[in-house]
């Protein structure tokens, strides 16, 4: 497993595209969503299946105790950096739905 600094946050985004088209004096309005990697820039549209991205596989996970993260499939049963086995959290997920960057959950 590799484990990223206490501090460092990577997170993916979901972003909307949006093209406008003149039809004969209409406007045509085209959305289209965005899911996009920060770690490895992959982009897709809609979001990510599981919330991980499909060109590098990670997850985010943050420890509800010391704040560490570490990238992973599953998180583990102790964190590394506090020995605590109180649990993670995923933080990959950063969608609308899940409450959108602007919305970030403070427990994260």
């Amino acid at each position: 497993m590799k484990a990223l600094p206490k501090k460092t946050h990577f997170y993916l985004y979901l972003f909307k595209i949006n093209k406008w088209k003149d039809v004969i004096g209409m406007e045509e309005k085209e959305e289209k969503e965005i899911s996009k990697c920060a770690l490895c820039g992959y982009t897709a549209s809609g979001k990510f299946v599981g919330d991980i991205c499909p060109e590098c596989g990670l997850t985010y996970w943050k420890c509800i105790n010391c704040g560490y993260i570490i990238t992973a499939a599953a998180p583990p049963d102790v964190c590394p950096s506090c020995g605590d086995k109180s649990g993670f959290i995923n933080i990959t997920c950063y969608t609308p739905e899940c409450g959108g960057p602007e919305h970030i959950d403070p427990r994260l």
